[in-house]
């Protein structure tokens, strides 16, 4: 029975079960786009495990495993870049949701035009078709492991596919956010499971200290700065680029706005997103005592994590390796979920509704659930075309922040045109573009500083540009081409600018009822603007008491975050 005990297989069935009658009764609630797309109702506690759900999947754990697995402790970077975000997300919270629009393509429509805000669209369903199909990817690559091969890949990418469909498409947002409170826990069950009883096989700490070094003897596998391949030029670089494209992830607007109040996302926001670092020390442990675990055995690093599962809890006890099934499936779908309603709130409210206006809300509403799936079906294609889930990772770092660029500039800098606007994103994207082709390689490789800088790595016998100077050159490739692009064409509206920071101004009111995305309730007074800098056409709001206390308390969650782990790397 897919290489799975009667009782593993019972708690799969419990848990597809429920999550889709979630799926089924939150539709009762769905009438409008607005109620699927961004429905505005939840509290702190779903928030945090919103957040935590849509930013935590199974392709995660994998790919960090992997990453530790061949490269020690080093790996946990491959989803730590985001740690030195993470403070930052007390700030953009409020400002996501004081903006009071349905998608972030509303908020470029205000502030640029309806191009900027299409093109924004564009990018936004190809980023979400490469993340739901590196997810895919990830949880078909453990699912093989677990079950030995018994359940196909493919098939266990079609499976996962249908289930979030049905009850995303059925419920919408508040579905998902639903669904994510249970999934959250799971998914907080999947990381840490395994770390007990793996431990325990190797000899502990102690014992992987003993044995590791004697496995991968080339390589220093309890550095968390590995030189030759994640040193601190690429954590720092890395980081810099998650939160330059975090504010034009899709599914961040609902992460910040779906919350009844401001401080609802702030808490949300940050914490879910938090407690996923956490999750992620249980990854990396995994993977290094999975360098003693099979030091006599030549296993796939993809498939590190479920083949630990696979050999480990049918031991422990009938039903086990089938919570930890759920649990895998519970972190892809919660995120795939979150992704697939705000992909169709960007296509119908921001590509059809401009073409087809004046339809009733209900048709709108189909619209977005049918046009889901033209991304889920192209995440279905990238997760069978893509070799490994680390290839797909890079892949989607690398499209998220082209359309970051000129958000920050557009959020700072009352200059930044439309024109400019788009120059950022199609300079940042032909960047990319060029760094990847072979001839520009070579002629880099050549220059007198590429080998004192490290320009360029050569992996599998093929040269490629460092990772994190790729980054460096698109990022500011869209910089510079945004900033004199705009010094060279017309300002945008100053009505319509005034409008924008107006909004960001305004906090949000109890119940307040939104007529229309990006618009002020009436009756509503803008506060006067209190400015950290307003120079040269700067816009750097002065930061509130409970924006500062926040943002710190951030920043000293993180360092006890870095700080216990590496107290439990050395040794404890």
């Amino acid at each position: 029975m897919a290489g799975l005990h009667l009782a593993d297989l019972s708690a799969v069935a419990v848990y597809f079960v429920i999550i889709v009658a979630v799926g089924v009764w939150s539709a009762r609630r769905v009438t409008s786009l607005d109620d699927f797309v961004m429905p505005r109702r939840f509290g702190k506690v779903f928030m945090i495990f919103f957040t935590f759900g849509a930013g935590t999947h199974s392709d995660q754990a994998v790919s960090v495993a992997s990453k530790t697995y061949t490269n020690g402790v080093s790996g946990i970077w491959y989803q730590w870049l985001w740690l030195f975000a993470s403070p930052f997300y007390w700030l953009i919270a409020p400002m996501m949701r004081r903006f009071r629009a349905l998608t972030t393509a509303d908020v470029f429509e205000l502030r640029f035009n309806r191009s900027v805000a299409m093109l924004y669209a564009v990018v936004s369903l190809a980023l979400y078709s490469v993340n739901i199909g590196v997810m895919l990817k990830g949880s078909s690559a453990v699912i093989d492991a677990t079950t030995g091969g018994s359940v196909n890949a493919e098939w266990a990418i079609a499976l996962m596919t249908v289930l979030f469909v049905v009850y995303g498409v059925a419920g919408g947002l508040g579905a998902a956010i639903i669904t994510d409170f249970l999934q959250g826990v799971l998914t907080i069950f999947f990381s840490f499971l395994l770390l007990p009883y793996i431990f325990h096989a190797v000899g502990g700490m102690e014992g992987l200290q003993q044995s590791v070094p004697q496995a991968a003897p080339d390589r220093n596998m309890f550095s968390l700065v590995a030189p030759e391949d994640i040193g601190l030029f690429y954590i720092i670089v890395i980081a810099l680029n998650a939160l330059v494209g975090i504010v034009t992830q899709p599914h961040t607007m609902g992460n910040c706005a779906a919350g009844r109040t401001e401080l609802d996302g702030q808490v949300g926001f940050m914490c879910g997103s938090l407690i996923k670092r956490v999750c992620t020390i249980a990854w990396c442990l995994t993977g290094l005592a999975a360098v003693a675990y099979f030091a006599d055995t030549e296993i796939h690093p993809d498939k590190v994590f479920g083949q630990v599962a696979r050999d480990i809890l049918p031991g422990v006890m009938p039903g086990m390796l089938g919570l930890f099934i759920a649990g895998l499936l519970a972190s892809v779908m919660s995120s795939c979920d979150a992704f697939m309603v705000s992909s169709a709130g960007l296509f119908a409210e921001n590509l059809y509704k401009p073409l087809a206006p004046g339809r009733s809300p209900r048709h709108y509403l189909w619209v977005a659930r049918l046009s889901s799936l033209v991304v889920v079906v192209g995440g279905v294609a990238f997760a069978y075309w893509v070799e490994d889930v680390v290839k797909g990772l890079e892949i989607f770092w690398k499209i998220s922040p082209m359309l970051g660029v000129a958000f920050w500039l557009g959020l700072f800098w009352r200059r930044m045109t439309s024109a400019g606007a788009w120059a950022a994103t199609l300079a940042a994207l032909g960047t990319w573009w060029l760094s990847a082709q072979s001839l520009v390689i070579e002629w880099i490789a050549g220059c007198p500083a590429a080998e004192s800088l490290r320009l360029v790595v050569e992996a599998d016998g093929e040269k490629a540009l460092y990772l994190p100077w790729q980054m460096v050159f698109y990022l500011g490739a869209g910089l510079v081409s945004g900033v004199v692009v705009s010094l060279l064409t017309p300002s945008v509206n100053e009505k319509k600018l005034e409008r924008y920071f107006a909004l960001i101004r305004t906090p949000i009111q109890p119940s307040e009822v939104i007529p229309a995305p990006c618009t002020l309730p009436k009756g509503v007074q803008v506060p006067p603007r209190r400015m950290l800098v307003s120079a040269w056409g700067l816009e750097i709001p002065m930061p509130s008491t409970q924006a500062i206390f926040g943002f710190l308390v951030g920043w000293v969650c993180v360092a006890a975050i870095i700080g216990a782990f590496i107290w439990i790397v050395q040794g404890c």
